[in-house]
């Protein structure tokens, strides 16, 4: 999707807090998570977040099983957005300040599209799953989204058969697309590649 080389930090803008106020935000008992707009890409927030993508489970995880190194490549080109400007990053930070959770909001060059956003590597550590933390991540994306101008919707896709179009139903998603079988998560096993769309006016 990106590009293969590694960034030093992040881009301008200041790492700010974000504050979940949607009807999927927090409810209370995600316990110390904070939603964090834009942090600085250090090289531990880098090491979080190879340890975070290994951890997520295949079904929302940006890569297959591999090596250190394998997942350590495909960040790079994650990082490169944000060092060009073109993706933001929403980390959810545990007590400690390590990051537990992702979400990469990626802007769209063509013209006749910049009015919405991809949301990509929607990841949590299965440590805080069950506690809102998703609810709370997906409220701080939408609450980013929503102060990028001109932004009115938001679109990400996600494999089927893992019951995560009833969760983001919930959160305001709703399904606009679906390819069968487009998704092969291991030999023999397809999955539909779904599209959901969350419009925010």
């Amino acid at each position: 999707m990106c590009g293969s080389r590694c960034c030093a930090s992040s881009p301008a803008p200041t790492p700010s807090c974000a504050s979940p106020r949607s009807r999927c935000g927090s409810e209370g008992g995600e316990g110390a998570v904070r939603y964090v707009l834009d942090p600085p890409v250090t090289p531990a927030l880098r090491d979080d977040l190879v340890r975070l993508w290994r951890a997520a489970d295949g079904a929302d995880g940006p890569v297959e099983p591999g090596t250190p190194e394998d997942t350590r490549a495909e960040l790079i080109g994650y990082l490169r957005a944000l060092a060009e400007g073109r993706a933001r990053l929403l980390a959810a930070l545990d007590d400690e300040g390590h990051a537990v959770g992702t979400a990469f909001l990626f802007r769209n060059t063509h013209r006749l599209m910049r009015h919405w956003v991809w949301l990509y590597a929607v990841l949590l550590h299965p440590s805080v799953r069950g506690r809102g933390a998703g609810r709370g991540l997906l409220a701080a994306a939408e609450d980013a989204a929503r102060g990028m101008a001109g932004v009115r919707g938001i679109r990400l896709t996600l494999r089927g058969g893992e019951g995560l179009e009833r969760f983001y139903g919930l959160c305001g998603y709703r399904e606009v697309g679906r390819v069968p079988s487009a998704i092969k998560a291991a030999e023999g096993d397809f999955r539909d590649d779904v599209t959901m769309w969350r419009p925010l006016h």
